[in-house]
């Protein structure tokens, strides 16, 4: 039986912003636990997510390994 594996690839980029949005993804963060980064990746993606689903965005299609 083959199975598919589905790897993600992570990117990197700067994003500035304002000192009290920062302050708050900083604070946030620490309730939280965890890194201000891993947070406001989180965010990032929790936020295309929504945008794709009020058909702002296309949605994803799967996809195809070439195993028949």
């Amino acid at each position: 039986m083959t199975q598919s594996i589905c790897r993600s690839v992570s990117k990197k980029f700067s994003v500035t912003v304002p000192d009290y949005v920062f302050e708050d993804l900083e604070q946030l963060a620490q309730i939280q636990g965890r890194p201000t980064a891993a947070l406001a990746a989180f965010l990032i993606e929790v936020a295309m997510r929504e945008a794709r689903e009020r058909g702002e965005l296309p949605q994803k299609q799967p996809k195809q390994n070439g195993a028949a």
